[in-house]
């Protein structure tokens, strides 16, 4: 089964939903592939490009999940030079992250995230989608849950 987020990293009911999610992955650990688009809301949220960019380019050195982590953490505190220092609590190579945060690949993946969220109808963030169906409940443990369970029930179809 996948989950799909589109977020931010600035919102601040991404980071409400983020504990939430933390508990679903652990409840539904092998059960659910999850997947983070970046959705940064850039005019009210001045700093989530940049977090983009940052978690994307350390994701070449396969620490997206630990700066996803650490973002969400410290939501309040997203501004360049204090990315850079997160990065390096996480294991990354702060300076090559630097670089690769500037290159096109980078840039490109984020964008490309931006843009699938818009064609699938996303305009605020969190949103998600649960095996490709957006998901219009809370974002309670107890509502998300249901939706997986039935998600889990539906037989896959084959093409």
């Amino acid at each position: 089964m996948t989950l799909v987020e589109y977020g931010d990293f600035e919102c601040s009911l991404c980071g409400r939903a983020y504990p939430v999610l933390k508990e679903l992955l652990n409840t539904y650990e092998g059960k659910i592939l999850f997947i983070f688009r970046n959705f940064p809301m850039k005019t009210i949220h001045p700093n989530a490009y940049d977090a983009a960019l940052a978690a994307e380019a350390a994701g070449l050195q396969g620490k997206f999940w630990e700066m996803h982590n650490i973002f969400f953490k410290n939501q309040d505190n997203l501004e360049k030079p204090q990315l850079i220092k997160y990065a390096a609590s996480a294991g990354v190579d702060a300076e090559r992250m630097k670089t690769d945060m500037e290159s096109e690949v980078i840039r490109a993946k984020v964008k490309e995230d931006f843009r699938s969220g818009v064609i699938s109808g996303v305009n605020g963030t969190p949103t998600f989608f649960i095996n490709g169906i957006r998901y219009n409940g809370t974002f309670y443990l107890w509502d998300i849950s249901k939706a997986i369970d039935r998600a889990l029930a539906r037989p896959v179809q084959e093409s």
